[in-house]
């Protein structure tokens, strides 16, 4: 059984080791740093499976961090946890924004910590096992490549963050289906991972920037469609 690799990145000391103690003791290889910058030469040293990020660190903060491990190619498939004292809203849509997988605010108890990393982990495996037969997704306006998470549009590629490439092939998948917003919650998050409305939104949004795509349509109080 493969040993799930993460790497936890705060500026606290007493939270380095009590998380990583909890961690460890559920069989998990862990990682530590106490600094954006330093966060991200171990991302990419050790290659975890999941990071978990607090958001205000000296060096470099948590945000930027993540927006510079969604640029490595070889780490896409890396999920990131936000672990943060800031709960404002804006906080957590940065979060998102930056390419996180789940936000957590302070203080949390280890035990619910460690059932939102399985959750996470598990989501990731099962994903990894059903993305064989289905590697591309065409449309008249571009390809998707599922395995290399990669959009290709007029001979150009897109690297999009995890989250909004699975989006985009969410809806792709299904042309002119209306995608309800908790079916998008559902397939994209998962049940276990918490997120506003507005997640979704900004979600859409960068979509729409990224790849100057007019297809996905908003189906106002019902959710997104893309229409091919």
């Amino acid at each position: 059984m493969e040993q799930y690799r993460i790497l936890l990145v705060d500026d606290e000391p007493d939270i380095l080791e009590f998380l990583g103690y909890n961690l460890r003791r559920e069989g998990f290889e862990v990682f530590t740093s106490s600094n954006g910058r330093d966060g991200l030469a171990k991302v990419k040293e050790h290659k975890p499976h999941l990071v978990v990020l607090d958001v205000m660190m000296p060096e470099m903060d948590g945000i930027e961090t993540c927006r510079e491990i969604r640029q490595i190619p070889e780490l896409r498939n890396t999920l990131v946890i936000f672990l943060t004292a800031r709960g404002e809203d804006y906080s957590q849509i940065a979060g998102f924004d930056a390419g996180a997988d789940d936000y957590v605010t302070k203080p949390i108890k280890p035990r619910v910590l460690v059932s939102r990393v399985k959750a996470l982990l598990r989501r990731y495996k099962e994903e990894a096992a059903d993305s064989g037969p289905d590697q591309f997704i065409s449309t008249d306006e571009f390809v998707i490549d599922r395995e290399k998470y990669v959009v290709i549009k007029e001979g150009k590629e897109f690297h999009l963050p995890r989250k909004e490439f699975e989006l985009l092939s969410l809806l792709v998948s299904r042309p002119n289906k209306v995608f309800t917003r908790e079916e998008i919650l559902s397939g994209i998050w998962g049940d276990d991972v918490i997120v506003g409305d507005r997640t979704i939104d900004v979600h859409v949004r960068k979509i729409r920037e990224r790849l100057g795509t007019e297809n996905i349509r908003t189906i106002k109080g019902v959710g997104y469609k893309y229409e091919n």
